[in-house]
C-alpha cells in the first residue's frame, strides 16, 4: 500500500497543554533516548505540589501561545545565550525563556503516573504562571540525563517520552477531521485534537489500521488507538468546553461501536498513536517535512484488532 497519504501539517507543543507551534518541518531528538520531535512536550506547568497541570484542570492553558526561534527545527541547530522561548496571554507581558539549560531543579514533580525531577526554569515563570492561572504555579523542564519515563510497556515496550500524555507522536488524518465536521453542526479545528503529524490523501478513519508506516525512512508502528480526554472539547480560541465533539463521537468512534467483542469502558478513540522504531543519533539527523509520502506496509485486520 505504498503512498497512502502525505504529511500536510506538522504540530510541536513545547509547553504540555499550551498551543501549538506549527511547523514546516520537525527534527527527531537526537540523543538515540527519546525519540520524538524536538521539543515536543519538554516543559510542563505544575502545582505547588508538582503535579502537572493540564488544560483538564486549567483550560486557560489553551490561550498560552509559544513560539520558538524558526531556525530551532532545524537539523543540528543548537540554542546559544541569546536563543529565546517566548510565551504570550491575554492580560500578560511577554516571557522570555532561555533554551539553554537552567540550573535549578525541582523534586516532587508528577505527569500520570511518572514522577521524578525536572529542571526548574525559576521565579519569573512561576510568577507570571500563578498571575495568569490565579493558583500557585512553576515552570519545568524535562532532564533528559537524570530521568527516565517509559511508554505503556504493554503497547510499545522500551520507548520513553518526556511529559506527553503517554506516547511521542500522535497521528490523525484530514479525512476524519472532515468526516467528523460533516456531522456538527459547528465545524471544529484541528487544534482540539492536538496531533503532531496530520495527513491527506487517505479515505477517513484508514489511520486506524495502520500498524507499520514510514515517513522520509523513518519506521513509525501505530502502537495504539487514541483514546480521546476532554480536551477535544474545550474552544482553542476562548478556553470554554462544551459537549461536542465528543457527544457525536460517541455515536460511531466509541469502543462499544468499533469493539463490539470487548468489554466497553466508555472510551471514544480519534488518531492513532505511535513510535518511531529507529535510534535517531548526532550523526543520523532525520526530520519530517510537510509533503513528505506516507507509505503503510503493514496493516491490522480491523479496528478491534488494534490496540486500544
Amino acid at each position: 500500500m505504498e503512498g497512502a497519504a502525505r504529511v500536510k501539517s506538522i504540530y510541536v507543543y513545547p509547553i504540555k497543554s499550551c498551543r501549538g507551534i506549527c511547523v514546516p518541518q520537525a527534527p527527531l531528538t537526537p540523543t538515540g533516548m527519546y525519540v520524538c520531535f524536538r521539543w515536543d512536550r519538554q516543559w510542563l506547568v505544575v502545582n505547588s505540589n508538582g503535579r502537572a497541570y493540564t488544560q483538564r484542570t486549567a483550560p486557560k492553558l489553551a490561550l498560552v501561545d509559544v513560539e520558538l526561534p524558526t531556525d530551532a527545527f532545524t537539523d543540528g541547530w543548537k540554542p546559544t545565550n541569546n536563543s529565546f522561548m517566548l510565551i504570550k496571554a491575554p492580560g500578560m507581558a511577554q516571557l522570555n525563556i532561555s533554551l539553554t539549560k537552567p540550573n535549578g531543579t525541582a523534586d516532587g514533580v508528577s505527569v500520570w503516573e511518572w514522577s521524578g525531577s525536572a529542571l526548574d526554569e525559576g521565579a519569573q515563570p512561576s510568577k507570571w504562571f500563578s498571575d495568569y492561572l490565579g493558583k500557585a504555579s512553576r515552570l519545568v523542564r524535562f532532564n533528559e540525563e537524570s530521568e527516565t519515563r517509559m511508554v505503556d510497556p504493554d503497547y510499545a515496550c522500551g520507548h520513553k517520552i518526556m511529559f506527553s500524555d503517554g506516547y511521542p507522536f500522535l497521528l490523525l488524518s484530514q479525512g476524519s477531521l472532515d468526516a467528523l465536521n460533516n456531522l456538527l453542526k459547528q465545524p471544529v479545528p484541528v487544534n482540539r485534537f492536538r496531533p503532531n503529524i496530520l495527513v491527506d490523501g487517505c479515505e477517513p478513519y484508514s489511520e486506524d489500521l495502520w500498524k507499520e508506516m514510514t515517513i522520509n525512512k523513518l519506521t513509525f508502528h501505530g502502537v495504539k488507538l487514541c483514546s480521546r480526554c476532554k480536551v477535544p472539547t474545550i474552544n482553542q480560541d476562548d478556553a470554554t468546553a462544551g459537549r461536542e465533539p465528543t457527544e457525536t463521537l460517541l455515536n460511531y468512534r466509541s469502543d462499544k461501536v468499533l469493539r463490539p467483542t470487548q468489554k466497553s469502558q466508555g472510551k471514544v478513540y480519534f488518531g492513532q498513536n505511535l513510535v518511531c522504531k529507529e535510534s535517531i543519533t548526532e550523526g543520523k539527523r532525520m526530520s519530517v517535512k510537510v509533503g513528505d509520502s506516507l507509505n503503510v506496509h503493514n496493516l491490522f485486520a480491523s479496528c478491534a484488532d488494534a490496540a486500544a
